[in-house]
């Protein structure tokens, strides 16, 4: 059944009457270029847009390269919805739905590194390089007890500092850390997963307990009707789950 959103509910997502969607470009799971160019293209634009469907208005993505600016925006009010790794470190200012999709967090090492598994990774002498403001860095922060977690402008950065022999590992999506070694050889993805990030849509928390129910239902639809899941297929998306339901906000 689709879900109806009462008229009196559309200003608390649009009070200007434009949807402003907040796009990371940082997570390409999430979104990514357009190569023929125009609008980002993912599963969270094309949420992003359906959403405004039924809200009844136009869509403004609003476009970032990086989850924390992403963050800031929506909290600051500059942007009106995003999608987010939900985590503790982010939850003063949002409120969020149950996540739509999960994505496994890993580490990628050099070829001849002596490590050959996850929990090998925090030790005294390791650095581990990380993008700012990340979901990995966020967790690794309040995970890792010996290592030193290294915090960079960005994915591209973190995988470079391990290129150049600036740290020991580098943390992120493990569909990015693959990609990384498929383009080159010298490194390697490590089995496994250290982290499984919670992908979930997010408002600021201004915008009131009756808008996130309608988010957080909108959610489960999605994910439900197949939305999430046909997505996922249609833009060739490969290392992620869709979320299985979730409990809607109390």
């Amino acid at each position: 059944m689709t879900q109806h959103i009462a008229p009196a509910l559309v200003p608390a997502f649009a009070p200007d009457g434009t949807l402003r969607a907040s796009i990371n470009l940082g997570n390409p799971i999430l979104a990514n270029r357009n190569p023929e160019g125009g609008d980002p293209v993912g599963v969270s634009v094309d949420l992003a847009y359906e959403f405004g469907r039924r809200l009844g208005v136009p869509v403004e993505l609003v476009v970032f390269e990086k989850a924390a600016a992403s963050v800031d925006a929506v909290k600051a009010e500059k942007a009106d919805l995003g999608f987010f790794a939900v985590d503790p470190a982010r939850s003063e200012g949002l409120l969020f739905t149950a996540p739509y999709v999960l994505i496994e967090g890993s580490y990628l090492v050099p070829e001849a590194s002596a490590v050959t598994g996850n929990e090998q990774v925090d030790r005294e002498g390791t650095r581990i390089s990380v993008g700012s403001g990340s979901a990995y860095d966020l967790f690794l922060t309040r995970a890792i007890g010996h290592a030193e977690v290294v915090r960079l402008r960005g994915a591209p950065a973190a995988l470079a500092a391990l290129r150049e022999g600036e740290v020991e590992a580098a943390a992120g999506i493990r569909q990015l850390l693959e990609g990384e070694a498929r383009r080159a050889p010298g490194v390697r993805v490590l089995p496994g997963r250290f982290m499984v990030i919670q992908q979930a849509m997010g408002i600021p928390a201004g915008r009131g307990t009756a808008a996130q129910e309608v988010l957080a239902s909108f959610v489960e639809e999605m994910k439900e009707s197949g939305f999430v899941a046909d997505a996922l297929e249609r833009h060739g998306i490969e290392g992620a789950l869709v979320a299985p339901a979730g409990q809607l906000p109390a």
